[in-house]
């Protein structure tokens, strides 16, 4: 985790719009001695993100969204960092003896993206939202087994000046499997542990099926004398 005396933000908002929409585009540039950061955001989602590890520009778009490119972006964003550095130096000295603030994270959630389908490929999600300074890290497991290969995206400030992270954790929903997501902060004394039971949340309501019938017949029912009073007397016996 990167400790907040060692990481800069720097924000730039940009409002623009027509006279019936008003939209809210962010560009954040962050930087420790050992890590960075360079996002740029629009109306609370991210559109594109630096990973300098692999030296290209992350688009984190579904597909069915248009595609939103930055030319030019990863070297621009390597620019930003050699200058973030420089002024980290300057700004490290006159901040060494401020106290460090830290929120835990307000709420932690667990859900899947697609509606479960036992043996369809889904993503399980861990939203991770209200705490400072960022970043947070998520770990997974699949039935107390650690697993590797979900991602997260890089911090995402808040309006009231806390962030947001995001954890994806690509999965085939399996009756009897348990996932959970566990995330660290310098806030938190011990990992806060979500989970997410497959075979709990797949399961069907029994109460569905005899609920739809009833309100079908109900319904129907007022149709017609003879139909009505056929169906109005299965909806009775319904509930």
């Amino acid at each position: 985790l990167m400790k907040m005396k060692e990481l800069l933000l720097f924000l730039s908002y940009v409002l623009w719009g027509s006279a019936d929409v008003l939209h809210e585009d962010i560009h954040i540039i962050g930087c420790s001695d050992s890590d960075g950061e360079d996002m740029y955001g629009l109306d609370g989602e991210e559109k594109a993100y630096t990973d300098f590890n692999k030296q290209e520009m992350i688009y984190p778009q579904p597909p069915f969204v248009d595609p939103m490119t930055y030319p030019g972006g990863y070297e621009s964003a390597v620019a930003n960092q050699q200058i973030c550095r420089a002024n980290l130096k300057v700004d490290s000295k006159g901040m060494k003896d401020f106290p460090l603030k830290r929120n835990a994270p307000s709420a932690v959630m667990i859900y899947t993206r697609d509606e479960v389908e036992f043996g369809e490929n889904n993503t399980l999600i861990c939203h991770v939202t209200g705490f400072y300074p960022a970043p947070v890290n998520v770990s997974w497991t699949k039935n107390e087994q650690k697993v590797t290969g979900s991602s997260i995206n890089v911090p995402y400030p808040n309006k009231d000046g806390t962030f947001t992270q995001i954890s994806r954790l690509q999965f085939t929903p399996q009756q009897g499997d348990i996932y959970s997501c566990a995330v660290q902060h310098l806030a938190l004394t011990k990992p806060e542990t979500k989970i997410y039971d497959v075979q709990a949340t797949g399961q069907s309501d029994p109460g569905v099926g005899p609920s739809v019938f009833c309100g079908v017949g109900l319904t129907v029912g007022l149709l017609g004398v003879a139909a009505g009073t056929f169906f109005l007397i299965k909806g009775n016996e319904c509930s």
